[in-house]
Formats: C-alpha cells, sequence, structure tokens
C-alpha cells in the first residue's frame, strides 16, 4: 500500500466486485491492510455511516436499477442481494426507495441511486493538531464492561456513562478512562474503568483488563472538542503519519473531569501505534 487513501479505496473497490456474493468486513478491512477493529471504525469516520450501511446502500440501488430495466423476478433480485425471502427484500427495498419492488418495474418509477464512493484527495489541515508519542509500560484497568455495535456506538456509549453516574456508579469507578477492546464481528466492549493494582479487591459487577507495554499516540483535547479531535485524529494526522502504523485492537479515551465547567474538563485520545 502506497498511500493511506488507496488502501481505503482497494477496500472499497473490493465491495463493489462483490456486491452478489457473501462479504464480511474482516476481510474488506484486510484489503485495507488495517484491523477489522480500526477499519470499521476509520470508515465510519470517514464516510459518516457504517460499512455495513454502505453495502445494504449499493445493493438496494443496484436491485432497483435491474428491476427497472430488465424482466428478472423480484425473487431472483432478492436471493442475488443476499436477502433470505422475499418479504425481507421488500421491507428493506420500500424503506430505501420508499416504493415497493413490484413498482419499480413500472414507467416512471422513482428511485433512489446510492453511488459507489471514490476516495478523492484533497487539501485537509492547516491548524495545529498537538499530539506526542509516548511509550507506555503494561498496565491494568478495572471497571464496568458492556458491550456495543460499532454501528450505533456513537448513541449508546454516552448512555452508558449517563447511566453510570446515575446509578451511582462514580462511587466505585470513577471513570478516568474509557477503554474501547475489539470483541467479534462488529461487536466492541467498552470500558469505563480506573487503575488497577494487584492488592485492590475487585468490585462486584467490574473486571480488570491489561494492556501490552507498547507506542501510544496521546491527542489532548477538552471534554466538548474530544469528537472533532477523534475526527481530525482518523483523517488528518494518521494519513500523513509515515512512521508508524496502527498497533493492537484497542484505544483509551482519557478523563480529568471538571464538576464546574464539565465540557471544558481535559481529556485524551490514546491510539496504540507500531513503527513502520
Amino acid at each position: 500500500m502506497n498511500t493511506w487513501a488507496e488502501g481505503i479505496q482497494n477496500a472499497i473497490q473490493y465491495i463493489e466486485e462483490n456486491l452478489t456474493e457473501e462479504l464480511t468486513v474482516k476481510d474488506i478491512a484486510e484489503k485495507a491492510y488495517v484491523s477489522e477493529f480500526h477499519f470499521q471504525r476509520i470508515f465510519s469516520v470517514l464516510c459518516g455511516f457504517p460499512v455495513s450501511e454502505y453495502i445494504r446502500n449499493r445493493r438496494l440501488s443496484l436491485a432497483a436499477q435491474e428491476l427497472s430495466h430488465g424482466d428478472e423476478k423480484i425473487i431472483d433480485i432478492a436471493v442475488k442481494y443476499g436477502y433470505d425471502s422475499p418479504d425481507s427484500f421488500t421491507r428493506a427495498f420500500t424503506k430505501f426507495h420508499g416504493i415497493v419492488p413490484s413498482a419499480a418495474k413500472e414507467k416512471g418509477a422513482k428511485l433512489r441511486n446510492f453511488a459507489p464512493l471514490r476516495i478523492k484527495l484533497s487539501l485537509e489541515g492547516g491548524t495545529m493538531m498537538d499530539y506526542k508519542i509516548v511509550e507506555k509500560s503494561a498496565f491494568t484497568m478495572m471497571g464496568r464492561k458492556r458491550s456495543f455495535d460499532s454501528r450505533d456506538s456513537y448513541n449508546k456509549i454516552p448512555e452508558f456513562w449517563d447511566e453510570h453516574w446515575a446509578s451511582g456508579g462514580s462511587k466505585i469507578v470513577s471513570g478516568k478512562y474509557g477503554l474501547c477492546i475489539d470483541a467479534e464481528g462488529t461487536n466492541f466492549d467498552y470500558y469505563i474503568a480506573d487503575d488497577y493494582t494487584p492488592d485492590q479487591e475487585i468490585p462486584a459487577g467490574c473486571e480488570t483488563r491489561t494492556l501490552p507495554a507498547g507506542l501510544w499516540a496521546v491527542f489532548p483535547c477538552t471534554l466538548g472538542t474530544l469528537q472533532d479531535t477523534n475526527t481530525r485524529m482518523w483523517k488528518e494526522w494518521l494519513p500523513n503519519c509515515r512512521e508508524y502504523k496502527l498497533g493492537g485492537n484497542y484505544n483509551v479515551e482519557m478523563y480529568q473531569f471538571c464538576v464546574e465547567n464539565p465540557q471544558e474538563s481535559y481529556c485524551e485520545l490514546w491510539l496504540p501505534l507500531e513503527k513502520m
């Protein structure tokens, strides 16, 4: 892979060439030379929607074109694009296009087109972005865990934090860290966690997780700018990083909460790295 953009474009091309075949995120991520865990997060940040939604929308767009210009049966089109039954295809098709599949065969039917993605290089950045590369020893966290689907995690994780505060959980786990770590498929585990030492008792409902020694890119921000910093980390910093590649299938948020002015709370985003 010569550039970051080429890796993502390779993945998109692979999707386009296999839309009528079974597609897995693992196979797609391999074309971009990153792990399944990191690919899903990168794709969502760069494109604004998860890779599963892209695949579904492209299939439904192509299915509509074939129905409007051909004589194939609806059941054959449904099977071709991965639907187990005409009913499931009809529900998805109607939700996407606003009409049932049979109506797509009528002359003048209004259909939606979802064009394939093309990676276009453009000038970005031009603003300062603070970061530092640090080497950390192995360390252990202790906290509450919940599993999330990457497709809706941006909305669900804040709800997990709200529930943690409302239930008085901060008396047990103050919430110094938010740890994202790979689970399986589109799922990942998220911990609201603190530092842990071996002499501590592990409270009920909590678990420990040890992260190995290694290099980290650390991006300082505030709670109010965390989402923007996260986006710029993936879209600006990583594509221009020539000395390092992504490391383990996890990343960390570090918080120093300010009760008086929460949005100004100091935070850091930690991204594991390996030297190229």
